[in-house]
């Protein structure tokens, strides 16, 4: 790679690199994963990676895809970790392309645990997860001092499309000032319940971050009374992020996208002046 002072590892044939692709915009890849799209025999990508990563493959590899996606046909888990296998085993440098972080909500713990049973060597590649850069993207910081010291990341998709059993809603909804909802569309409404009846008040600030760090990347700001009946109607779509807290109100003062586009920001968008002065 160009002007590099140090060396970067070499994709053999026989290994399969998991590796994260980032919220979407390739601009967001780490220079490993960019490394490895220039290396690899055959790239096994699932949905959410975006098009223009795949462009910077080599001429000649082989693009499979291999995307699940709720409610679609999708190939199941163990035939994609089974063909990562049968590559491996036929010699190719193998490259597996997931969206975000590989061990963030994106299955790539069980892929890593079929290859030590098959005994093929890899190398875990970590991405930028769509719960954090693509949140910041948006203008929207999981940590700030003034709101919070601590952020959940939950997914709302379980395995069999479902909500997960075992998420404790009640405790997080009492325990965690901001939570970071990965995959809820579908059941956002569940959600909202569980998180009211565990104690969340309805003007709670909530953001929908729908196709993070994308061109046609689409920010809801609304509340948690209202996230439902709002991402209905402005056909909110996924893949997309559902953030809740105190956190959300920064983004009048930190929506940088916005300002290029002429949105005035607020230098004090919780308003922290005027209560330290008030007080």
């Amino acid at each position: 790679m160009e002007r590099l002072t140090f060396k970067m590892p070499e994709l053999e044939p026989g290994w399969v690199w998991l590796t994260g692709a980032g919220p979407g915009d390739p601009g967001l890849l780490t220079l490993h994963a960019l490394n490895g799209l220039r290396q690899a025999d055959v790239i096994v990508h699932d949905a959410l990676v975006d098009d223009r990563t795949l462009t910077l493959a080599g001429p000649d590899c082989e693009i499979i895809y291999a995307g699940k996606r709720g409610g679609k046909p999708s190939p199941r888990q163990s035939d994609i970790s089974a063909r990562l296998v049968k590559l491996a085993r036929d010699g190719k440098k193998v490259l597996r392309l997931k969206g975000g972080d590989p061990f963030i909500f994106g299955r790539g713990g069980e892929e890593a645990l079929a290859l030590v049973a098959a005994g093929i060597p890899f190398r875990v590649i970590p991405g930028i997860s769509a719960g954090i850069g693509g949140l910041a993207h948006a203008g929207i910081p999981l940590t700030h001092r003034e709101t919070n010291s601590a952020v959940t990341l939950v997914t709302g998709h379980g395995a069999s499309g479902d909500l997960p059993d075992g998420i404790d809603w009640p405790a997080l909804a009492t325990g965690s000032p901001v939570l970071v909802i990965y995959m809820a569309i579908k059941h956002l409404g569940t959600i909202r319940r569980r998180l009211m009846e565990g104690g969340r008040f309805a003007d709670e600030p909530v953001a929908v971050v729908s196709r993070a760090s994308q061109p046609d990347e689409r920010v809801l700001e609304t509340t948690l009374g209202m996230c439902v009946e709002d991402v209905a109607a402005q056909k909110i779509e996924p893949p997309a992020i559902v953030v809740i807290g105190e956190v959300v109100r920064l983004r009048a003062g930190l929506d940088w996208v916005g300002a290029l586009g002429g949105r005035i920001l607020d230098a004090d968008p919780l308003g922290t002046r005027r209560t330290r002065d008030a007080g």
